[in-house]
């Protein structure tokens, strides 16, 4: 998950865990929390094991705003979909990086700001599921 203050972008693996394919934008709800029951929905839903949620620090690895936001919204979410784990994933720049390859494939304004946390999201988990491959390959797991 990208979550920002206005949006929460969601991003969905194959079963395997290879791909990262995006899924939905989510519209926050700070008040009734209903971005939260959809999450929960989903999670149900996609039988999902493990949840990625994005940890904006800074460029100088520190926690600002973003930051704590996130870590809020993550402990949330871990509350209501419990035994389900919750992880923390670096998402540094993600949401610039997506911005910039969605530009450059002709997606603009309106229609940029509706997928750019998908896009996001989906960087953030791919990231974690490289990582995690990476990982199992050096200790000569499979």
């Amino acid at each position: 998950m990208d979550v920002g203050s206005v949006r929460v972008g969601v991003a969905l693996s194959d079963p395997d865990p290879i791909l990262a394919s995006p899924l939905v934008t989510l519209t926050r709800d700070a008040t009734g929390d209903k971005d939260v029951d959809q999450l929960v929905e989903l999670v149900t839903e996609h039988d999902v094991v493990e949840v990625v949620v994005g940890l904006p620090r800074t460029l100088k690895d520190r926690h600002g705003p973003a930051a704590e936001a996130a870590l809020d919204y993550a402990d949330k979410v871990a509350a209501r979909i419990a035994p389900v784990p919750v992880r923390l994933a670096d998402e540094r720049l993600t949401t610039v990086t997506a911005s910039r390859m969605l530009s450059q494939r002709g997606v603009k304004g309106r229609k940029l700001r509706a997928v750019v946390d998908q896009a996001a999201a989906v960087e953030i988990l791919q990231a974690w599921i490289d990582a995690v491959a990476a990982h199992r390959a050096r200790k000569g797991d499979t």
